[in-house]
């Protein structure tokens, strides 16, 4: 049992997603780049097509103005090239006119057949300070306007930031029924808390102590609630799985053997929001670490000294990495993004240890979004086992 009730409560499986590193987040060595493995559509397209083809359920796929690839672009250009896997693309609000980005969504949309899903980011943008409650009116207005669109047969809006009055909207209709892609948030200021408890999906978060993941849940699932709303809650971690702990621990530190502790600094600091709540927290797991980087048992906040946001990885053996996913999943933790460095072999590592092991299930489809088309799929709920 859950410590608070979910959206999939009782399904008995979990979306279990990876990471498409557009924004030149891929190393052999933390910190040290790599021209193999920069952000191309070589590089990362492969990454997508290797986790659909080992059975990966979602994607995410990052944005950033300042390194990689344009995320609603890179989408498009792997909807045909994979089958079963949705895609978690990012969308920063206001980066586009609502209404634009409703159409631009909804033609994804059509063009995946339902394997669209949507992480909606309030961050600054390029040369923009705003204040964040500013930031998260501007996000909650454009996801707003587009429920609007993707359920109703016109639309007026009159917002403080978007006003708009008597605009049809069929052309913005998207594939997914019953509400349009699932929408996946993250945030730690009470604005942001107050955003996904009114209008989004999943709740995602950054890894921290089992104990501070559940009071951030139980907050999130307060406030929902005051909607009148049950949500989904997912967890974004870094892993190293191996066969034993030791060699699993012994990769870790393999990874950061070469970092310059500065250019870790610099990379963390050129990130849009290097200076947000849920970075500071991050920060606070090295902090709290022991002398090895480990702040619990079997995750290790190594990563976060060479890169902003999530900043730790589950480090163990296929064994104790099933453990932690069992615990988060008793937690009520139904949506995982996991990554690894390099992104292409740790996607084939867990594909090959841990995935096969898990039941796992398309939200999309256990949400009643899109009909269940997975030929893997038993009673045709989503699952696999």
């Amino acid at each position: 049992m859950s410590i608070i009730p979910v959206k999939s409560e009782g399904l008995g499986a979990s979306e279990v997603a990876w990471f498409a590193p557009l924004c030149s987040d891929d190393y052999q060595y933390l910190g040290k780049p790599d021209g193999d493995l920069r952000s191309s559509w070589e590089n990362t397209s492969r990454i997508i097509r290797k986790a659909d083809e080992l059975g990966f359920r979602n994607i995410l796929c990052p944005s950033s103005y300042q390194v990689g690839q344009d995320t609603l672009t890179f989408v498009a250009g792997n909807a045909p090239l994979t089958s079963n896997i949705n895609m978690l693309a990012a969308v920063r609000c206001g980066e586009m006119q609502p209404i634009m980005l409703a159409r631009t969504i909804a033609t994804l949309d059509h063009m995946l057949e339902g394997r669209l899903t949507i992480n909606i980011i309030s961050s600054d943008f390029p040369g923009e300070v705003a204040d964040s409650n500013y930031r998260y009116q501007r996000s909650r207005e454009v996801v707003e306007i587009l429920k609007q669109i993707w359920n109703r047969d016109e639309i007026s809006y009159q917002g403080e930031i978007y006003k708009f009055d008597t605009l049809p909207t069929d052309p913005a209709r998207p594939y997914q029924q019953n509400g349009g892609p699932l929408l996946y948030f993250g945030g730690y200021s009470p604005a942001a808390i107050e955003l996904c408890a009114q209008h989004c999906d999943v709740y995602l978060m950054w890894p921290e102590t089992k104990d501070m993941l559940a009071e951030r849940m139980k907050a999130v699932h307060e406030r929902a609630k005051d909607y009148g709303r049950v949500l989904d809650y997912g967890l974004r971690v870094h892993v190293i799985v191996r066969d034993t702990e030791a060699e699993a621990r012994d990769y870790a530190e393999h990874l950061v053997s070469q970092l310059d502790d500065e250019y870790g600094k610099a990379i963390r600091n050129r990130a849009l929001d290097s200076t947000s709540l849920g970075v500071a927290h991050q920060a606070r797991n090295r902090d709290e670490a022991d002398d090895f980087g480990y702040v619990e048992p079997h995750l290790w906040t190594g990563v976060g000294r060479a890169r902003s946001g999530c900043g730790a990885a589950l480090v163990g053996s296929t064994d104790q990495v099933l453990s932690e996913i069992e615990a988060y999943q008793k937690m009520g933790i139904n949506a995982f993004i996991f990554s690894g460095y390099p992104h292409l072999s740790e996607c084939e590592s867990f594909g090959k240890r841990v995935l096969p092991q898990l039941s796992t299930c398309s939200l999309p489809e256990v949400y009643g979004r899109v009909p269940s088309s997975t030929p893997n799929t038993p009673l045709g709920n989503g699952i696999r086992k």
